[in-house]
């Protein structure tokens, strides 16, 4: 007789049963369960559980989910022909551990519904074009690359260049849809975990959030784990009519736990130390996102990679950038600048975005560009000292006015309609009077009225132009006596 009473039931129905024969840290080498299958769950005596890796006749390589400790000579019995975890609607407003196991205090889950963790995406038969924008709050996201429904866009950046505050700033503007957001949090500190679930809970973004967490303390299965599981429970929602957004936070970790497993395991490393099939885990992961043809739903991913010093050529980030549809770099030298959010405008794309866009939208986004791009060169020019030309200032002008106008707060969320009229109404301005812009964005945040055409999309634009207009400022010009006296000199 066996002390674990799921184990016993297990074995008396006749289910494969096999012997450990050695272990290395998490993995296990097991005697015996000939012909089991790969991504099978397999119970342990003692409780722990194994998930089935490569199967060599009657030698079976498992990686031990739980721990890194477990006696040769332990018995061990096949769970299920597929390792599986809880999923469905009741996971919504919960934190859970890769497995399903509620870890926030709150109760046992009151859902029977399971799904196994590594299912095939949709076929392209299944799948709809993707047309509606996923507004985020943030206008230098928005305005700039906008992240469309059902796509892969990488989010990318050092640690602390605002990567965080950005994905909480957009769960925080799934509030009032019927969006469900999951987070899935792989190998992070317990303050990093606690900070998340803090701010979830103040933006009251929780009701509307899973949060998968595997933490650093948790051992390197469930790391590798975290992301697939997160995935399976977002396709339930998805299959069952949500809208969902996943954040993979972060897949640097993962590859980090994944790596440490396959040396472990013996497997020769490639290029920079990551094993050969590093690239398929992360894009069999991601292809799972999309828009069904039948049900017109959506599955966003946003898989966040930290590239150390700003280096986006490494291994990891490139990989991502390849499997995705665009990405989101966050710069920490723009950081430092003091501008927030500290989005790189000119590498970050998003080659989907415009599909989502009105062409006000475009007009509008390829406007913006334009005017960055120009006041860059101004502000290349300006530092020589010398007196700029009535066009350079005016760029200069411009461009000081339109990133006032992006500085955004934790705190601080626009909508897509808000985020246009402040932009719109600068860029009317063109720099030929200073603006009060904050209180132009006060008081676009504390417009209630409904705008149901362009015509008076353009009236309101030229009122708050006019209310908020300070004294014209003439800019600084060269003048040709200036230019021959600097000549004679």
């Amino acid at each position: 007789m066996f002390d674990n009473p799921k184990f016993q039931k297990l074995v008396e129905a006749g289910n494969l049963t096999g012997e450990v024969s050695s272990t290395d840290s998490f993995i296990v080498e097991v005697k015996g369960l000939e012909g089991v299958r790969l991504g099978s769950a397999v119970l342990f005596e003692d409780g722990q559980r194994g998930l089935v890796r490569e199967a060599y006749g009657d030698r079976v390589v498992l990686f031990n989910i739980d721990s890194e400790k477990i006696t040769p000579g332990t018995l061990a019995v096949v769970e299920d022909d597929l390792l599986q975890i809880p999923v469905g609607k009741e996971l919504v407003g919960r934190v859970v551990s890769p497995m399903g196991q509620p870890v926030d205090g709150k109760g046992p889950l009151k859902t029977n519904k399971r799904s196994g963790i590594f299912n095939p995406a949709p076929g392209i038969m299944d799948r709809s074009m993707l047309n509606e924008q996923l507004a985020s709050g943030v206008p230098a996201v928005d305005m700039f690359f906008p992240i469309v429904l059902g796509q892969r866009i990488a989010i990318l950046g050092d640690s602390k260049s605002g990567k965080s505050t950005f994905l909480s700033q957009l769960s925080a503007n799934q509030a009032g849809t019927d969006r469900i957001v999951i987070y899935a949090m792989v190998g992070k500190r317990k303050v990093d975990v606690e900070t998340l679930l803090s701010n979830l809970n103040e933006t009251k973004a929780m009701e509307h959030t899973i949060v998968v967490i595997a933490d650093i303390f948790d051992s390197l299965t469930l790391s590798y784990l975290a992301p697939y599981a997160a995935c399976a429970m977002a396709e339930s929602l998805w299959l069952d009519g949500h809208d969902v957004v996943i954040v993979y936070d972060d897949l640097s970790s993962h590859a980090e736990a994944y790596r440490q497993l396959s040396l472990i395991q013996e497997v020769d490393p490639g290029r920079d130390s990551y094993p050969g099939d590093m690239f398929y885990a992360h894009s069999s992961l991601l292809e799972r996102a999309g828009k069904l043809l039948g049900s017109d739903k959506t599955l966003t991913a946003l898989p966040v990679v930290v590239t150390p010093n700003d280096d986006i050529t490494a291994y990891l980030s490139t990989s991502i950038m390849s499997i995705t549809d665009g990405q989101i770099i966050f710069d920490l030298n723009v950081f430092r600048k003091g501008i927030r959010p500290a989005v790189n405008a000119g590498l970050s794309v998003s080659r989907v975005g415009g599909q989502a866009q009105t062409g006000r939208q475009k007009r509008l986004s390829g406007s913006l560009f334009l005017k960055l791009a120009a006041y860059h060169r101004a502000e290349e020019f300006s530092h020589f000292g010398s007196n700029l030309s009535k066009d350079s200032a005016i760029d200069l002008k411009l461009g000081q006015q339109i990133y006032e106008a992006l500085q955004q707060g934790p705190e601080e969320l626009y909508s897509l309609t808000q985020q246009q009229l402040i932009l719109e109404t600068i860029i009317l301005n063109n720099a030929q009077v200073d603006l009060d812009i904050e209180g132009l964005k006060q008081a676009v945040k504390e417009n209630k009225k409904t705008i149901s055409d362009e015509k008076e999309f353009d009236k309101l634009e030229a009122d708050l132009l006019k209310k908020f207009s300070k004294s014209i400022k003439e800019p600084v010009v060269d003048t040709p006596q200036q230019e021959t006296n600097d000549a004679t000199s």
